[in-house]
């Protein structure tokens, strides 16, 4: 015989499970903050939650969120996390300043924020008093002292936050003033407004540029956990340090059915338009003036296809300062029926000491490796600045280095390869780490912030297409410069 739970039972389970669950007390919450609205729940939602645990339980101190816009995002990270803080985890003692582009955007979830905390519900179950001299718009304070304040990002202000949320930093369609504000609030002042060592920051935007905040986390490396949650799911399988990783398998399945339908995304795709919806709804912005090559002319493998040949292309940098270009070289194969198949990447930052380790050992490992059947032909390098200097010294050391001229602007390059990766005869591997890179690199071209990957792949695409005529030609070259490199 079962035992019968009372509806205190019930409620004490309840409130032990907001306790536990971030997600639960969202759910259970819901109703205090939309009363007339149903609530649509589904994976995405958990994701941002657990990593907002996270932070919570002390594991993450930086957290960048990207998620398309309509994902409650705000919601769950700038009102209902406070309160979940201070009651549900009884930690009323946490001061939260709490950001947005714009004034009024903090200050309307700085007051739902408050206003649940107030209702019945919540304090029937969490009774956190709010200071009488301290319950402006703007800003409260508990009688524990924690205070949940509110700021506009650009002119970010006021307490130093045990936890401070960023919840949109940029503007939308802002220009370069803006992101200029953004980026020095986030530079300058915003190192200014933690409380300790111990204190987090939290980062949850839709990408609206390559240069907005998230930009400047990702492209300067900085230690922040990154959850990144596309509209569609890409090829690449999003993961991240804390052992997240995107739960779909289909190309092009939607992040949020539940809330977003087919036709409602589709519709979302065509407004937005080829420039803006990358970015907010994909998480990969594109600059405009863009757009001029398409990631979704790409193919993919997990195993390569029959191939023909291999051969390296590089790209050389002169300088390795923070707004560089990499130096690159890549492994290609022409496959038995003809497409470009990139196999392998090398990239980073070297002076041409560091670099030619770099490269040697780039080639050595490759010319090890027997497993396709077949030869590794030579590296094809533009012989000018850097690559001059690599040319000369791995010749010396017998590596057949072939010279490359580039003598047309690499816009009327990309145009040539255009045909070629638009009829899908580009392969990439599946699983590359640095896959989301390079598909960036070819979705912002060329207005992009760097484009290193890009001069040597346009090289590949022009010598996967060469005739058996030229294919002689090239073989003969390269028995004239072996000649060269014994005579000497």
């Amino acid at each position: 015989m079962g035992v019968e739970l009372t509806q205190s039972d019930v409620e004490a389970a309840r409130t032990e499970l907001c306790k536990r669950s971030l997600a639960y007390f969202a759910q259970q919450c819901w109703h205090v903050l939309e009363p007339a609205t149903p609530l649509k729940w589904g994976w995405a939602l958990d994701a941002i939650c657990a990593h907002l645990e996270a932070v919570e339980s002390g594991d993450v101190k930086r957290l960048l969120m990207n998620v398309p816009p309509g994902t409650m995002k705000s919601l769950l990270t700038s009102v209902i996390f406070p309160a979940w803080l201070w009651g549900p985890r009884a930690k009323p003692q946490k001061r939260i300043l709490a950001t947005a582009h714009k004034m009024d955007l903090a200050i309307r979830d700085n007051l739902k924020c408050r206003r649940l905390i107030q209702s019945d519900w919540y304090q029937t179950r969490w009774p956190v008093k709010l200071a009488g001299d301290q319950n402006a718009k703007t800003k409260f304070e508990n009688t524990n002292t924690g205070i949940r304040e509110c700021s506009a990002f650009a002119t970010i202000t006021g307490v130093r936050g045990d936890i401070v949320i960023l919840d949109d930093p940029n503007v939308v369609n802002g220009g370069d003033a803006d992101l200029l504000a953004a980026e020095l609030s986030f530079t300058e002042a915003l190192p200014t407004r933690v409380n300790n060592e111990d204190s987090a920051i939290i980062v949850i935007m839709q990408r609206v540029h390559e240069k907005d905040v998230s930009g400047i986390i990702l492209g300067r490396k900085l230690p922040y956990v990154h959850l990144c949650i596309p509209m569609r799911f890409e090829q690449e399988k999003p993961h991240n340090a804390i052992g997240w990783q995107d739960p779909r398998t289909e190309v092009g399945e939607l992040m949020f059915p539940e809330r977003f339908s087919e036709s409602q995304v589709s519709e979302l795709e065509t407004v937005l338009g080829p420039v803006a919806a990358p970015g907010q709804l994909q998480q990969r912005p594109v600059s405009r003036g863009g757009g001029m090559l398409k990631s979704a002319w790409m193919n993919y493998y997990i195993v390569p296809p029959a191939l023909e040949y291999r051969f390296m292309t590089a790209d050389t940098a002169q300088k390795t300062g923070q707004h560089n270009d990499y130096s690159v070289v890549q492994l290609w194969a022409r496959s038995t029926i003809g497409q470009a198949v990139l196999l392998d990447q090398l990239r980073g930052k070297w002076e041409t000491p560091d670099l030619l380790p770099q490269v040697r050992a780039f080639w050595l490992k490759h010319l090890a490796d027997r497993s396709s059947g077949t030869v590794l032909r030579g590296i094809y390098v533009e012989d000018k600045s850097s690559g001059t200097g690599l040319v000369q010294t791995l010749r010396r050391e017998g590596i057949v280095i072939l010279p490359v001229q580039r003598n047309r602007d690499k816009v009327v390059r990309a145009s040539d390869a255009a045909p070629f990766m638009a009829s899908g005869n580009v392969l990439l591997p599946e699983t590359a780490p640095w896959l989301s890179d390079l598909l960036g690199e070819i979705e912002q071209f060329p207005s992009g912030a760097h484009d290193d990957q890009l001069d040597p792949m346009f090289d590949a695409i022009q010598l996967v297409q060469m005739t058996p005529r030229q294919q002689a030609e090239w073989q003969e070259f390269q028995q004239v410069q072996q000649g060269r490199r014994y005579a000497r």
